[in-house]
């Protein structure tokens, strides 16, 4: 029975040791799977139906919201007052992105046209398109730093076509009209008499370009070669770099689409991405880890030498002509109109730009940019850019439409574009990339602790088999202990008496 029992022991030693074994492997194969796993579902692929269809046709809901800066003293402006402003909005679009043109080529690129189209939300607005608001107006404004440098009779020309236009200093007008376009005769001369001066040639507005519009023809790799590089720009409408700017760096396009970016991210990663709206490469450095609904992120941030100008960074000399620190100027690529791009209400700008116009209260939280990402997947969770639109603005002698106005960069929109990924896809996304890595974690770690617990109580049990057996086998064997050595044991004497009682009868 105790050698049955040892046998039982030592099995479970056995198969203990060989749990622990399994635990270990599983420890250096699981990560290996489940990376293996990552990198068959980040790679552009037709054949990966999940992610291909997440990439070709985004499912996550996109919404741009958009802020007017009502001018409340328009008439003291033009005597040469400080502009007051109120934030009217958020005016909320949805935004529906759809890929098309869709090419796969040998070299493991493919390439691309997104389409873009925008439908209000009223419910989530905090007002209609049938809101009047008023805010500087860019075809008078803007043209008149454009001309400032022409002859003076050239310029007294050209406010006499403003007035003949009836085309005055501010606008008044609906938000829809601003948004998407609204009738000019001045317009209808310029897109007749000059074309391509304006960005549109149908109505002048400040979104008419963007919406049902592309943004233009990328081409990306798929990351089958390298995985480090997939959704990487290989080029923009056929360019390997731009041309807008001053200096081959500026000039660089560099980063993803802006979309998604190559997995396995450390907070050492950046997130570069090209933006055709700004013209520009961008980059966001990380800033903290955070947790959405059970998922691990990394927070990515606009950092404060985005904007900065080439006196307080040296690297953006060739975004300039600058200004202060905090704004970016894309004349170049805005047929030269004195536009200005920043973060909303000068977030991380130079203090002095807040001092030329009341009504501005910056803060992180509402103005400053960010892309939460999933950095095992390059996946983001999380987006919410945020820009603002300026003209720079000043009294031009010959045009008397700019009045006595003082030098201002003047804020007239900013826009968030907002999404997070939510319902079934989140779902999904928390199965695949948190709870089975976090199963195949418990696993490898229960078995390590479940074999390491089989061999110890294994062993107790087998040592205490084999000293039960020792004592019993040197223990001595003693009949009636208690009996004399003079004295015969009982049985003995009972032998004894036994013999002589047989003898006598047998001579009887």
């Amino acid at each position: 029975m105790a050698v049955d029992k040892s046998r039982v022991a030592v099995g479970f030693m056995v198969a203990g040791v060989l749990t622990v074994a399994f635990g270990v492997v599983l420890t250096f194969v699981g990560p290996m799977i489940i990376d293996d796993q990552i990198v068959k579902n980040t790679v552009i692929d037709p054949q990966n139906d999940l992610s291909y269809t997440m990439w070709k046709d985004i499912p996550v809901p996109f919404f741009m919201s958009v802020y007017f800066f009502n001018v409340l003293n328009p008439k003291e402006v033009l005597k040469g007052e400080k502009p007051m402003v109120e934030q009217r909005g958020p005016y909320v679009y949805r935004k529906r992105c759809q890929k098309d043109n869709i090419t796969f080529h040998p070299n493991d690129t493919v390439s691309y046209r997104e389409y873009r189209k925008f439908f209000f939300e009223p419910s989530m607005s905090a007002g209609n398109e049938s809101d009047v608001v008023t805010i500087p107006n860019m075809l008078v404004l803007g043209a008149a730093v454009m001309m400032e440098k022409l002859p003076y009779a050239v310029r007294l020309m050209i406010s006499a076509t403003f007035k003949t236009f009836k085309e005055g200093p501010f606008l008044t007008k609906t938000v829809g009209e601003l948004m998407w376009g609204y009738d000019s005769g001045l317009v209808d001369f310029l897109n007749k008499y000059l074309p391509g001066m304006l960005p549109s040639s149908g109505k002048f507005g400040l979104f008419a370009e963007f919406n049902n519009s592309n943004t233009g023809l990328f081409t990306i790799f798929t990351g089958k070669d390298d995985i480090k590089n997939v959704h990487r720009v290989d080029s923009w409408n056929g360019l390997t770099e731009l041309s807008n700017w001053g200096t081959r760096q500026c000039n660089m396009i560099n980063g993803t689409a802006g979309q998604m970016w190559p997995p396995f991210m450390t907070k050492e990663s950046t997130l570069p991405f090209y933006s055709p709206d700004a013209c520009r490469s961008m980059e966001l450095v990380y800033q903290r880890p955070g947790v959405m609904k059970g998922i691990p992120l990394y927070r990515y941030v606009a950092p404060k030498t985005l904007f900065a100008n080439g006196t307080d960074y040296a690297p953006n000399e060739g975004f300039c002509p600058c200004r202060q620190s905090g704004l970016l100027n894309v004349s170049s690529c805005r047929h030269n109109s004195p536009v200005f791009i920043s973060h909303p209400h000068f977030f991380n700008a130079d203090p002095v730009l807040l001092d030329y116009v009341q009504g501005l209260h910056p803060t992180e939280e509402e103005h400053g940019l960010f892309i939460d990402i999933h950095p095992q997947t390059g996946v983001p969770l999380n987006v919410a850019i945020r820009l603002q639109l300026n003209l720079y603005m000043k009294q031009v002698s010959g045009i008397t439409e700019t009045g006595k106005m003082s030098e201002v960069v003047m804020p007239m929109i900013w826009f968030e574009e907002s999404g997070y990924i939510d319902g079934p896809i989140l779902n999904t996304f928390h199965t695949n990339l948190v709870v089975l890595p976090a199963v195949m974690e418990f696993m490898q770690y229960g078995f390590i602790v479940l074999g390491l617990a089989s061999i110890i109580i294994a062993t107790l049990v087998h040592h205490k088999i084999r000293s039960s057996r020792k004592s019993w086998m040197s223990s001595p064997v003693v009949e009636n202990p208690g009996a004399s050595d003079k004295e015969p044991a009982k049985g003995s004497h009972d032998h004894e008496t036994q013999e002589k009682y047989n003898m006598n009868n047998s001579e009887k």
